[in-house]
């Protein structure tokens, strides 16, 4: 048995890849959008992908089952679990809908579709044989069921999809998935969950990429709760503390249900010139992505442009300012070359961001405009109608600046009616690079913005690393 993780690092999430090797049948388990790798798997190991499923429908990302599927021709397995609310669109007509027990074969592997609803009310884990060494599971594949060291929150439907108090019912179903489901697996079964450390789907999760049933069982911090069958206390501290959740993650939750549109090979990209460019610019008829660090955004950008600093976390800082479902114009990045560019297009189509035009490797032709940044020791003196804090709110529990308001950079675009429409907004994070994100598309929505430099850290440092609690 081939089994392999395919770790995004951007989105902290996990796909893999499983393949029974005698047979040469594979299956692709939530895979991203960008389908390079899971091709290139199975060329290597003379593989054919013969079926895409995917654990539940997904809140951080666009799914990749359609477009895989559309590119293999491989059948679509989804869940069919959850009620009527929770069922799968009708662009996965053509998909097996899957019950509780639901088994894919793979010549000697077995694929058990086993419902674990809490995280969603659909979701599925699925535990896997391999016949050629063992009659029963080795390996559960527990999607945002279970991650090492922490659960799939219950409470995202609420805070990012338009639910109401589903959190408690959501908590109360995990509690039931665990006990029912999870702990009465042997203690040698290994768990491979969908998200790592960094991923807003949990509040604690860990950063080694498995675990085991019975090291859960033992030292998570759930275990106790379950052990005294204590489910009023398992409630109370799953609820609690977790991070805000980022505001597309609505936008992805109904896509993923209906079904994300399949884009198949994508377009070669336009290396625009200095004069295309500043003609579409002026035309408003495209929108650069200034892909420098915030430093260098500093010291010059174009007006209007917006901020997402590198490839690393394109996907999640893409989403944050750009909603393709309210801006119709075409992105055009900063980027060295057209692999550069290609790169960067690749992790922000994984959040649904499929207008990427073209790219321009260097701005020194155009008129450049500095954002106005304001250093600690000058934020009594500086004129402003608010103090924004674009942290985490539980950063934000932890320690603030006097006077400042919480809205994370993730969320601020979808809540510009609690910021002020006259006067200079003075913004900050924990270092500077999510607050210009965020500062760069309040600017082009017509905020007037100044950004602290160095952020909470450099503040704090002036105040002799004495942190200001709420």
């Amino acid at each position: 048995m081939l089994l392999e993780r395919i770790y995004d690092t951007d989105l902290a999430q996990a796909s893999y890849f499983i393949g029974c090797q005698a047979k040469g049948e594979a299956l692709v388990v939530d895979p991203r959008r960008d389908l390079d790798i899971y091709l290139e798997i199975a060329e290597k190991n003379g593989m054919t992908i013969t079926g895409v499923t995917e654990t539940h429908i997904h809140a951080d990302y666009l799914s990749g089952t359609r477009e895989l599927a559309a590119r293999t021709g491989a059948p679509m397995y989804v869940s069919d679990e959850g009620g009527q609310d929770w069922t799968y669109g009708a662009a996965f007509d053509e998909a097996i809908r899957m019950k509780d027990g639901h088994e894919i074969t793979l010549g000697n592997i077995t694929v058990k579709a086993v419902h674990t609803p809490g995280h969603t009310p659909e979701h599925m884990s699925f535990l896997i044989t391999d016949g050629a060494q063992a009659t029963e599971p080795g390996f559960m594949l527990t999607g945002d069921f279970v991650f090492v060291g922490d659960l799939g929150r219950p409470d995202l439907l609420d805070e990012a999809a338009g639910g109401v108090d589903t959190r408690f019912g959501g908590a109360k179903d995990l509690f039931r998935s665990l006990r029912d489901r999870f702990l009465t697996l042997p203690d040698y079964v290994q768990v491979l969950p969908a998200h790592g450390a960094g991923s807003a789907c949990g509040k604690a999760l860990g950063s080694i990429p498995s675990s085991t049933v019975g090291y859960e069982r033992a030292f998570s911090w759930w275990s106790t709760y379950l052990r005294n069958n204590d489910e009023q206390g398992f409630i109370d501290e799953l609820l609690s503390g977790q991070p805000d959740a980022h505001a597309y993650f609505g936008r992805m939750k109904v896509q993923n249900k209906v079904g994300p549109a399949v884009i198949g090979e994508p377009a070669e990209l336009i290396e625009y010139t200095p004069e295309q460019l500043q003609a579409e610019l002026a035309s408003d008829l495209s929108i650069l992505v200034d892909t420098r660090h915030h430093s260098e955004v500093h010291g010059g950008t174009v007006e209007r442009s917006l901020n997402i600093p590198g490839v690393d976390k394109a996907a999640s800082y893409g989403a944050w300012v750009y909603n393709p479902e309210v801006e119709n114009r075409p992105l055009v990045l900063l980027a060295d070359d057209a692999e550069h560019a290609a790169e960067l297009r690749d992790h922000l189509i994984r959040v649904g961001i499929d207008t990427v035009k073209g790219y321009i490797p260097s701005l020194t032709d155009f008129e450049l405009v500095r954002p106005t940044v304001v250093k600690p020791k000058e934020i009594d003196s500086f004129d402003h109608v608010m103090l924004l804090d674009m942290r985490n709110k539980t950063e934000f529990s932890e320690g603030h600046l006097p006077g400042a308001k919480q809205l994370s950079g993730g969320r601020v675009m979808w809540h510009l009616d609690q910021l002020p429409e006259r006067g200079t907004i003075l913004t900050y994070c924990q270092t500077g690079v999510r607050n210009s994100v965020a500062a760069g598309a309040l600017r082009r929505k017509g905020f007037d913005v100044a950004e602290i430099e160095g952020g909470y850290v450099e503040w704090l440092d002036l105040q002799g690393n004495a942190p200001v609690a709420a």
